[in-house]
């Protein structure tokens, strides 16, 4: 079991129940945050390894919830990865701008999305990212 923890912003319940069933399964906590500013707070709160982020969310959208994430120095560390049904050729290039590590379209592919998560949290240090919960 580890001890790692994600926080899945999304506003579709289907999602989050699926996101959090497959976190579960591999032995990760989580935290739900169902819009664009509970995203941040809960992130500024929780200070979880990643943040799964949807992009169309209410409250703020993705997009914004990004751009206050890595201007906060709470925050700026943690990686982010982007999940969207938006089928905008430009958004990857924009996430990325905005501070996010990856992108996954939806429908998402659990396998490749976990294989994104565990390979980055393995990782000894993103931009000095420990566990930002041991630094409290």
């Amino acid at each position: 079991m580890t001890d790692r923890r994600i926080l899945i912003a999304d506003d579709d319940p289907v999602m989050t129940k699926m996101l959090g069933g497959a976190l579960t399964a591999r032995g990760y906590e989580f935290v739900i945050a169902a819009d664009a500013m509970q995203a941040v707070m809960f992130a500024v709160q929780k200070l979880p390894d990643a943040i799964i982020l949807d992009i169309n969310m209410p409250a703020g959208t993705g997009h914004v919830a990004l751009k206050r994430l890595k201007a906060s120095a709470r925050t700026a560390s943690i990686p982010v990865i982007v999940l969207s049904g938006s089928t905008d050729v430009t958004l990857p290039a924009k996430v990325r701008a905005e501070g996010a590590i990856a992108i996954f379209r939806k429908p998402v592919d659990l396998d490749a999305l976990f294989a994104q998560i565990e390979e980055l949290l393995s990782r000894p240090s993103v931009d000095e990212h420990v566990s930002p919960r041991a630094t409290r």
